[in-house]
């Protein structure tokens, strides 16, 4: 099972979206296993991008998620980097498929409603940037046994 970080930013939040996309995510079978409502400070948001620090839209980027507060969560999953990328669609709402959470609810290339970590390696240090000791909880889910098959001892 793979946890990777999920992050609805603030057009997402100001627009209402939370629980339709949440809902997204819990109806395909990923289980929550953290969750929490903050705003990004700046020294944050200036560490979580930092790897865009070079680019043109880093100012803006770091400005637009501190602008208000966002959704942080953890999600888990078979598979789960790779099914919440393909969930969140092209990075630009005008290029992303409809059925996707980009192309259902986004038009703009600049307000792309959410950031899913891209490997596991970047979910490792997005985790550990915005969850602390305690903050990713590990519970069993009885509904598990309805989302994978476990008859080979583990999920399929």
């Amino acid at each position: 099972m793979q946890t990777t970080l999920i992050i609805l930013k603030p057009d997402a939040v100001q627009r209402g979206l939370m629980g339709r996309i949440l809902a997204r995510f819990e109806d395909k079978g990923l289980q929550v296993v953290g969750c929490k409502l903050m705003q990004i400070s700046q020294d944050l948001a200036a560490t979580h991008y930092e790897a865009h620090k070079s680019k043109p839209f880093y100012a803006g980027l770091v400005r637009f998620m501190t602008s208000s507060p966002v959704l942080v969560l953890a999600i888990r999953g078979n598979d789960a980097i790779a099914i919440s990328r393909n969930m969140m669609g092209a990075t630009f709402g005008s290029k992303a498929n409809p059925g996707t959470i980009r192309g259902d609810f986004g038009v703009s290339n600049s307000f792309n409603l959410i950031h899913g970590s891209d490997s596991p390696e970047a979910a490792e240090r997005e985790l550990k940037l915005f969850f602390k000791d305690g903050g990713v909880l590990d519970w069993n889910r009885n509904a598990d046994q309805w989302v994978y098959d476990m008859s080979g001892g583990k999920a399929e």
